[in-house]
């Protein structure tokens, strides 16, 4: 006889216990342990596999197939794998049915093939007035408003799609599990059904995930230890611009971005970011400084900007976007420490342009140069870039790859660069006039 199994499981972290608490007792979450409960019985019988050697397992290279849309290659590694499960997340209204739409139709273009479009949040014709919008009119796709896990699978067995794309995995369930739709048992089960099924039948596969107010994936994390390829679309739904953003992927690197911008007709490419994230102004004023940084094989030539006021309260504020804000107090302390700056009763506040978030530390010197300008009321020149890291000594140490940093930076018209010394002597093919320093001093003699 089959019986079912109660259980309580944490929805921050997976926690399993046999009673109620109000506390998770793993990660200290309040109220979140729901019972759940499951049918035991029979599993199914696997067929048996022997293992092989090593030097006996037959290998071809993965062929990727383009979507029609090059930042999401670029994102991708080059393109869709066949048979790849692809988790994209983001905040609710960033773009991330119409990203998804918009590669089916670009995917299915030129081609007879089939996609399938699970849609458990909206109607067919919520989609339909969507598809209207992008301007996509095709009988390519095929609109399932559906929410059982069952019958989707059943589904993508008939028609063998060339392409599956689930919105979203917490509205989706499965009759085995008598827990809501959304739980970590349910979103888990639904998971690894459909990517079972995406392997069984070679499809790749595309799974729309909602973030938690901190910004994560719901389910902790076991979304992201199924699927292939996780990428999380950025951007404020207040500005026209989405930055898409890999943070796993097991067929290309994880530090490429793509960049794209939010229309009355759905998403466009961004082909040159580095005039994205420079906001127009001409004329330097205090605490505005260019620098470069990569993302992945790409060199974005980005705006610092930074703002040093007397603070009114016992305690100055340090605000940092765009930026880590333990990486600004490093600066600030060695700003005070070997630059002489005194910035202990002063609000500091550091940005960068564009919504972008940068995480090497290539863009210290202009962070540091964006709030010792804006603390003395100095400029630096539109057309100087700075590039450099800072140590806790005050020295500037070189950076990677300087001479694709300086080709961006010449190609929109800088003329002039602040570089660390260490990189002046390699081969540097550009025609931008170069200045090296060692070390912070070095560096605020030019703001005086």
């Amino acid at each position: 006889m089959s019986r079912d199994t109660v259980k309580f499981r944490c929805q921050a972290c997976g926690y399993v216990t046999t009673k109620w608490m109000g506390r998770c007792p793993d990660c200290g979450t309040w109220n979140s342990i729901i019972e759940e409960s499951s049918i035991k019985g029979h599993t199914k019988s696997v067929q048996d596999i022997e293992p092989i050697p090593l030097s006996d397992v037959s290998f071809s290279e993965d062929t990727r197939v383009s979507t029609g849309i090059k930042e999401l290659d670029r994102v991708l590694g080059g393109g869709i794998v066949s048979g790849s499960v692809v988790l994209i997340g983001g905040d609710p209204g960033v773009g991330k049915s119409t990203l998804l739409l918009q590669t089916m139709a670009g995917l299915l273009r030129d081609s007879s093939a089939r996609g399938l479009y699970v849609s458990a949040e909206e109607s067919a014709q919520q989609v339909k007035l969507r598809s209207n919008r992008l301007g996509i009119d095709t009988k390519n796709i095929l609109v399932l408003p559906e929410t059982r896990i069952e019958k989707v699978l059943d589904y993508i067995e008939r028609i063998k799609p060339a392409l599956v794309v689930v919105d979203s995995i917490q509205t989706i369930y499965t009759e085995t599990l008598s827990s809501a739709p959304g739980t970590v048992a349910q979103v888990r089960e639904c998971s690894a059904k459909l990517t079972v099924s995406a392997k069984r039948y070679n499809i790749p596969l595309f799974i729309i995930g909602h973030v938690t107010k901190e910004g994560a994936i719901a389910g902790p994390r076991v979304l992201e230890h199924i699927v292939d390829t996780v990428l999380y679309f950025e951007g404020d739904k207040s500005q026209a611009f989405r930055i898409l953003r890999a943070v796993k992927n097991r067929f290309g690197s994880t530090n490429e971005i793509g960049v794209f911008e939010m229309t009355d007709s759905g998403l466009k490419e961004v082909k040159n970011p580095s005039e994205l994230f420079l906001s127009g102004q001409e004329t330097p004023s205090p605490g505005t400084v260019l620098t470069a940084t990569l993302e992945g094989t790409r060199s974005i030539i980005i705006e610092i900007q930074a703002l040093v006021t007397p603070t009114t309260f016992g305690m100055p504020r340090r605000t940092s976007i765009g930026v880590d804000v333990q990486r600004s107090n490093l600066l600030i302390a060695v700003l005070e420490k070997i630059g002489g700056l005194h910035l202990g009763l002063s609000d500091i506040y550091v940005n960068v342009v564009g919504g972008l978030r940068v995480f090497e530390p290539a863009v210290d010197l202009a962070v540091a140069m964006a709030i010792a300008t804006s603390f003395r009321n100095a400029t630096v020149d539109r057309d100087t870039i700075l590039i450099g890291e800072i140590g806790l000594s005050g020295e500037v140490r070189a950076v990677s790859q300087i001479e694709t940093r300086l080709k961006e930076a010449e190609k929109i018209g800088l003329k002039k660069a602040v570089i660390p010394q260490t990189n002046l002597s390699s081969r540097i093919s550009t025609t931008m006039q170069l200045s090296g320093v060692k070390n912070i001093r070095e560096v605020l003699e030019m703001t005086r």
